[in-house]
């Protein structure tokens, strides 16, 4: 019995650093001082694990479209705070605000979304939220 036992933490040992690295640090990829404020067209919205996604094409005072993605919660905490599967869907022009990446990749964290009027699109989002 002990056998099986040690063979089962064996095993979770392996796996668990695998696990956690799909889950990583805010810190590790967004820059905790430093924002942008987006408006554009949502091109695609993923209410999927670990992390949603946005797609947003972003429009410059040039006339060039930037294709941007900003980093949800989960969906379980997107819910709690008045998020659905519909809340934004292609075609939506929205405003989002969030954390950007340390890269300078197009990519930030969400900490905010209003529809086209303005109207926050659920609640605002903190650097610790899961």
């Amino acid at each position: 019995m002990l056998g099986k036992s040690l063979l089962a933490a064996v095993a979770l040992c392996l796996i668990g650093p695998s696990a956690a690295q799909a889950h990583h640090s805010f810190a590790a990829f967004f820059d905790a001082n430093k924002t942008v404020k987006l408006r554009g067209t949502v091109t695609d919205f993923h209410f999927t694990n670990p992390h949603g996604t946005i797609g947003l094409d972003v429009t410059d005072e040039t006339g060039k479209v930037q294709r941007w993605r900003a980093e949800t919660n989960a969906p379980v905490v997107l819910m709690r705070r008045g998020w659905a599967r519909d809340s934004v869907k292609p075609g939506d022009i929205v405003t989002i605000d969030g954390w950007v990446s340390r890269d300078g990749k197009p990519y930030l964290r969400l900490r905010a979304a209003f529809d086209a009027n303005g109207k926050p699109i659920g609640q605002m989002f903190g650097q610790s939220d899961g």
